[in-house]
């Protein structure tokens, strides 16, 4: 890595992918490699995006001096011990959500983290999406006065997708609804209480160990009068895609579109009663990023033969999360979230699904998770 450029291997090109054209937009990375099982595939991208070195087995793309970062993007269950495996051979990591989908191996990735001095950042897309950054602008402004409460959606039919989701519990992928409450004020979850409602059909209990069609979890964060509440699902219950975000303060809340497509709104505070809630629409920040890679927060249907449209995904966020892990590596910092963060936010949905199983009994999150909350307080 020199001081102005960092090289990057992405693994995994389905979603993996989208990210292909942005970091070969951005003035200070290169991607060096990219890797895919599944080699016609892979090469076929490759050549669209004249990409040279080419892995099918990730072990040699971690024996390759050149790469400093890897950009995972392999199904869920494989994030954990790819990124151990990662650390462990010298590389810096970024790693789709959730980190990991056990609390030992999200405390192992910390572990290595704090040992060897290398990054880790979590590629949480709701925190870089423009609807959370239009809300974080307007928190740190003062425009919302003080935070009362948060919540959180994620629903999302799963029927048809890759197999491996009928195995998953729904609170084990609850970051993009966890990333929100906890990042907007930079708290950690302290402890969470949990139900389950309904029940899924026998196929999907038996592959998945869960019952529950719906998981409903509240949160508490530590040092903090602020609670916050998230629900998820994956299968059996009727309703349209969605990851929102609603945030309630004493000046203003914003409340996500209940619809795609529709605007989201804004509530003032102490206005005549018709005239309270306000319809907005969301900027791009693309001013936040080198020019370069603003456009990437609108979506460029360039490749799609290669069945993907670059950019402008999940609310905008792919470039924003790009130039945050460039960046951290250039200036030596931490990207955010980094690991501890990042464990803290995967952890409250296993804690939760641990507190579902018991009825709704408080769970409180590992301590490692906690370490940089207890720092600051």
């Amino acid at each position: 890595m020199s001081s102005q450029q960092v090289n990057v291997a992405i693994v995994g090109l389905g979603f993996g992918a989208e990210f292909i054209p942005i970091y070969q937009a951005h003035p200070n990375a290169n991607i060096v490699a990219i890797c895919q099982r599944n080699a016609e595939k892979m090469d076929k991208i490759g050549d669209h995006f004249g990409i040279a070195k080419r892995y099918t087995s990730y072990e040699d793309v971690l024996a390759d001096e050149e790469v400093d970062f890897v950009h995972i993007n392999s199904p869920i269950p494989d994030h954990g011990s790819m990124s151990i495996q990662a650390l462990l051979a010298g590389k810096h990591v970024m790693c789709t959500v959730p980190m990991a989908t056990t609390i030992e191996e999200c405390e192992q990735i910390c572990q290595l983290v704090e040992q060897t001095g290398l990054k880790y950042m979590m590629a949480e897309t709701v925190v870089y999406s423009r609807e959370f950054l239009f809300i974080k602008d307007m928190y740190q402004k003062g425009e919302l006065g003080k935070i009362q409460y948060m919540a959180a959606s994620h629903p999302q039919d799963m029927d048809g997708w890759p197999d491996y989701w009928e195995k998953m519990i729904p609170m084990h992928y609850a970051t993009h609804v966890v990333s929100p409450v906890l990042g907007l004020v930079d708290g950690r979850a302290e402890y969470v209480s949990c139900f389950g409602s309904g029940t899924v059909r026998d196929d999907i209990q038996q592959k998945s160990g869960n019952r529950f069609a719906v998981e409903s979890c509240h949160i508490q964060i530590a040092e903090s009068d602020v609670a916050a509440h998230i629900w998820r699902f994956l299968y059996d219950t009727a309703r349209q895609y969605r990851e929102s975000f609603d945030v309630y303060g004493t000046k203003k809340s914003f409340e996500w579109a209940l619809v795609e497509g529709e605007s989201h709104v804004i509530h003032t505070a102490k206005k005549p009663e018709p005239e309270i809630p306000q319809r907005v629409d969301t900027p791009d920040f693309a001013h936040l990023l080198p020019e370069p890679i603003g456009k990437f927060t609108q979506s460029i249907e360039d490749a799609s033969h290669l069945s993907f449209v670059q950019g402008g995904g999940h609310g905008g966020s792919h470039p924003h999360m790009v130039h945050e892990m460039v960046s951290a590596l250039l200036e030596d910092r931490d990207p955010w979230p980094n690991a501890v963060q990042a464990a803290n936010w995967t952890c409250v949905g296993i804690c939760a699904h641990e507190s579902a199983t018991q009825g709704g009994a408080i769970v409180k999150l590992p301590e490692f998770t906690l370490a940089s909350a207890k720092a600051k307080a």
